[in-house]
């Protein structure tokens, strides 16, 4: 009930419909998940990311004042699609935040380069928004599926879990973790024993975690998100999986995972991240600023969503407009120094090369209080977690090279 006051409350805050004349504002829509099984990945705390980002700014550009709309995707392509269009078309936005769901973001990109609009996805999690859907407007800031099955696979497979078996998404960004982490796990030494595949926002995981059991890998990784993976790990724990040898890895953990899920049910699990808030001073400022505006700790996907629009507004006062393919182009030129990255690159396809981190969740006993609950294990180079342009799909790059 408070996290749905909460949503509730911070949602109300911003108005999907637009108030202001179009000639005296220039506009940022986030447009996500903010009722369903990603809600806590960004929902309505994105869009208080995205404010903090306008506010830290200055709050105007280019003589506009800067207003952020938002609206609930519901997960669905056909709600984004038709949401965005009407953003773009009549309410005047110039780029689209977030987008968590990669079969939402794929659609939202394409529109957007088809409007010569900027998409921001910190999100969704597929490869494909910088590989082969790359789009000259569309980049990926914080995430996505290379990063955690080279960064989280190649920890685990170090220390030996060599035989996976994978539970996933039924749908883009399941489809594509899975086809990472199997070629990571083959290419590294190891054995896939078997996959299934689950219906999104699933509520029962029995049949998919006998199937796990059965195959006795030592690994079960889990190629979900959101609900599926907090719902996924505790449905585990009750066929006793862990207890019987296994071992889950959960491939697109975030933070708000943890908290539902509890450090009793989530220590030990191994993941990759691309931000954790007691990390250093500067990562610890930033949340603290957060929480006082939403009462928890941010993600990923929320200190990504800042560190993009931030990265959009100053590219878009550096290059005196809002013309979106000046802009991205002004984008890449320009390096990422933040919270978030330390000599960030745009890259040619998109992408936001930076360094991430391998973590593991710790145990009641190590915690000191709500939201400790990561060790940072090592930090994983950018160059190691972001699949290399000379392995790239992406036209734009082959048209470079």
């Amino acid at each position: 009930m408070k996290k749905t006051m909460l949503s509730l409350g911070l949602a109300a805050c911003f108005a999907a419909s637009p108030v202001l004349a179009a000639n005296d504002v220039m506009r940022i829509g986030v447009l996500n998940d903010q009722s369903g099984l990603y809600s806590d990945f960004g929902g309505a705390t994105s869009v208080v990311a995205a404010q903090m980002a306008v506010d830290d700014f200055g709050g105007e550009l280019l003589g506009k004042k800067i207003e952020v709309i938002s609206a609930d995707h519901q997960n669905k392509t056909d709600i984004a699609t038709s949401t965005a269009r009407k953003w773009f078309d009549v309410d005047k936005v110039e780029v689209i935040a977030d987008l968590t769901n990669s079969a939402v973001a794929l659609a939202v990109q394409g529109l957007a380069q088809e409007r010569g609009k900027v998409t921001l996805a910190s999100g969704p999690f597929s490869t494909r928004l910088t590989n082969e859907s790359c789009s000259p407007t569309g980049f990926h800031w914080a995430f996505d599926t290379y990063a955690s099955s080279v960064g989280t696979a190649r920890g685990v497979l170090q220390d030996g879990g060599k035989e996976w078996f994978i539970l996933a998404a039924d749908y883009a960004f399941g489809a594509q973790m899975a086809a990472d982490l199997t070629k990571t796990v083959t290419s590294n030494g190891g054995t896939v024993k078997g996959q299934v595949n689950h219906p999104v926002n699933t509520p029962d995981f029995a049949s998919f975690l006998l199937q796990a059991q059965s195959s006795k890998a030592q690994i079960v990784g889990l190629a979900n998100g959101g609900t599926d993976t907090v719902n996924a790990i505790k449905q585990a724990a009750d066929f006793g999986l862990v207890e019987q040898g296994q071992r889950l890895v959960a491939l697109a953990l975030v933070i708000s995972d943890v908290h539902a899920l509890g450090l009793d049910k989530a220590n030990g699990l191994v993941a990759t991240t691309a931000y954790y808030w007691d990390r250093d001073d500067a990562s610890r400022e930033f949340a603290q600023k957060f929480e006082a505006r939403t009462k928890r700790k941010p993600g990923m996907v929320q200190a990504g969503v800042y560190s993009s629009v931030l990265h959009y507004l100053k590219a878009a006062k550096a290059a005196g407009t809002l013309d979106g393919k000046e802009v991205a182009e002004k984008m890449r030129e320009m390096p990422v120094n933040d919270f978030f990255a330390t000599n960030g690159k745009v890259r040619e396809d998109g992408r936001m090369e930076h360094d991430m981190y391998l973590i593991q969740v710790k145990t009641p006993a190590e915690s000191k209080g709500p939201w400790d609950y990561y060790k940072v294990l090592r930090t994983l180079p950018a160059e190691q977690v972001t699949i290399p342009l000379s392995e790239s799909k992406c036209e734009r790059v082959k048209q470079k090279s």
